[in-house]
């Protein structure tokens, strides 16, 4: 039963901590178009081994895997944008982007409340 407890104890603390770096992630993205994200990014890095053997695990697998993705499409957006001509699809790669990490950090947050371990 003790056992038990502790586990569960485990279990929501990682889960607490998934939920504040979803937030962190989100704040980011918000006001700084993800500039900030880095700072949550370690934090997931370093913190992604205690949730190891949970659902949480699966969390920071996703934040981290949403992170250099989206890392990645700003990047050829800015590549686009040098380029005169790739002005108006940089835009588009952008925009993109932005709606396909909303996605993630909503999806992320609705599955990590209903207890839900995201596809790797």
């Amino acid at each position: 039963m003790a056992q038990e407890l502790v586990l569960d104890m485990k279990l929501q603390s990682v889960k607490n901590l998934a939920w504040w770096l979803y937030i962190a992630h989100g704040i980011s993205f918000i006001f700084s178009l993800g500039a900030f994200s880095w700072i949550p990014l370690i934090l997931n890095y370093v913190k992604r081994d205690d949730a190891a053997g949970t659902f949480v695990y699966s969390h920071h697998g996703w934040q981290i895997r949403s992170f250099w993705w989206y890392f990645f499409w700003m990047v050829a957006g800015g590549i686009l944008f040098i380029t005169i001509v790739g002005i108006p699809l940089a835009y588009l790669v952008w925009a993109g982007a932005w709606i396909w990490k909303a996605y993630r950090l909503i999806k992320g947050m609705v599955d990590l409340n209903d207890n839900k371990p995201m596809p790797t």
